[in-house]
């Protein structure tokens, strides 16, 4: 007996109509559905039997990656229907807590494999601190978040540290002392001994906290001084860089999506005009964005910081010519959604994606290779925005000493020391300084010769 009830087949329209997809894409996603609708009505139960079954009646007619490209509307559709009280629980989601894994598509690949139940095995990940010093790792990140930390870095490197913990469970019974050494030769890398120092110090004083008798100890700074000199030095962007950018971003290929090229167009102005972190173009709503008195408000980012930024009449030129774009694409007008918004799952944008298409522009406009991390990154407009601002500061006379300060405000720095770390040091701004230097100081030392 079937348990899926919906005599009048609306079920699927419902979540269609509400999801609010293009108009071009909704009759195959709507195809897709009835499809695992019709597989459903077969089987007692939506679980992982029926999803298997319906996943082996399509790969008689799409290619695997093909259809591994389109579950994802399956999988959005599987929580609507527990939101509907249709299905108790979503058998994805239930698979993935199973066996700790964070993204959908490999539960549905190793659903599709021909072997599903060693797929899966393979899948499975360590719970998190589930180690001997899991329950001391947890209470430390969530002491530290309580103190006003976001503590995401450190965080990572707990749960790295916790998963070799669990897969050597030798050194269950062992001092902290011994766990760290055994850590760091498990890889060779400057970049892990780096972090294995700054994991013992996490450590050894989240452990003093509990038992003050413990005696300190000094830790080797010299990985982390090795790491710091190998850290990549940030691309600089002339103004005639950023303007070919916006070339390439306003003429970007999209014929399924009209609206993207204006979105990377004025993500890229955001991103250099405003010097705006990734995260902050990603969480940008439309209500943000005061056309009256030309500022954009970036809310509760790094630090916990909200901020007013005033722009220039050219950037909210650009910012009303993207509006009206967004409106006439059928974007909701709410001011709470998103104001770089996707029109394919009619949702904001995510920092990952707006990572992902600044660095393709980057990439057509020849500043990157086709593929690989090496070139600019998208944070480097950030450290661009920075430089040349002090470079027009220079060329017009105004001493940047005294705009600092105001500088560190606007990029949402704690302090200045924050800012100071944005200011590269190229031969533009090393003329400009060196010619300031020419007009002030060298006045001075002769005064000071001929006395």
């Amino acid at each position: 007996m079937s348990a899926w009830h919906d005599p009048d087949c609306t079920v699927v329209d419902t979540f269609l109509k509400k999801s609010q997809f293009r108009p071009g894409s909704t009759p195959t996603y709507r195809w897709y559905l009835r499809s695992f609708e019709n597989v459903a009505r077969r089987y007692p139960a939506v679980d992982r039997q029926m999803l298997g079954a319906w996943l082996k009646e399509m790969q008689k007619r799409w290619q695997v990656s093909t259809l591994l490209n389109q579950v994802c509307i399956v999988d959005r559709f599987l929580d609507h229907l527990v939101e509907v009280e249709l299905i108790a629980d979503n058998p994805v989601a239930v698979l993935r807590g199973r066996y700790n894994v964070k993204q959908s598509k490999p539960i549905w690949r190793a659903l599709a494999s021909p072997n599903p139940d060693e797929a899966l095995a393979a899948l499975r990940r360590p719970a998190p601190y589930g180690s001997v010093l899991g329950g001391f790792m947890r209470e430390h990140v969530a002491l530290m978040r309580s103190r006003g930390y976001q503590y995401e870095t450190q965080a990572h490197w707990l749960l790295r540290f916790d998963r070799f913990l669990q897969s050597n469970p030798d050194l269950a019974e062992v001092s902290l002392e011994t766990m760290l050494a055994r850590w760091a030769t498990a890889k060779p890398t400057r970049n892990h001994a780096a972090e294995c120092q700054k994991l013992a110090r996490i450590l050894t004083k989240a452990r003093y906290r509990l038992d003050p008798s413990t005696p300190p100890k000094r830790f080797d700074v010299r990985p982390e001084r090795e790491v710091a000199r190998e850290h990549r030095r940030p691309h600089i962007f002339s103004p005639a860089d950023v303007r070919r950018l916006l070339d390439i971003a306003r003429s970007y290929p999209s014929p399924e999506a009209p609206l993207r090229p204006k979105v990377l167009y004025t993500m890229v102005v955001l991103a250099y005009c405003a010097g705006l972190r990734r995260g902050e173009l990603a969480g940008l709503d439309l209500g943000d964005v005061d056309l009256q008195s030309d500022t954009i408000t970036v809310r509760g980012t790094k630090f916990y910081k909200t901020r007013i930024l005033p722009q220039t009449g050219s950037v909210m030129a650009e910012l009303r010519v993207y509006i009206d774009a967004r409106r006439c694409a059928g974007a909701p007008q709410d001011p709470g959604s998103g104001l770089f918004w996707h029109e394919h799952f009619n949702d904001r944008y995510t920092p990952v994606t707006v990572s992902t298409m600044i660095t393709n522009v980057m990439r057509r406009a020849g500043f990157k290779p086709p593929t690989g991390r090496a070139g600019p990154r998208v944070h480097d407009l950030r450290h661009s925005m920075v430089v040349n601002r002090i470079l027009q500061w220079y060329q017009s006379g105004i001493n940047p000493q005294d705009r600092l300060r105001f500088l560190s405000t606007y990029m949402g720095h704690r302090d200045i020391n924050s800012t100071l770390v944005y200011i590269t040091v190229t031969q533009d701004l090393l003329q400009e300084a060196s010619e300031r230097f020419r007009t002030v100081g060298v006045r001075c030392l002769t005064m000071e010769a001929q006395s």
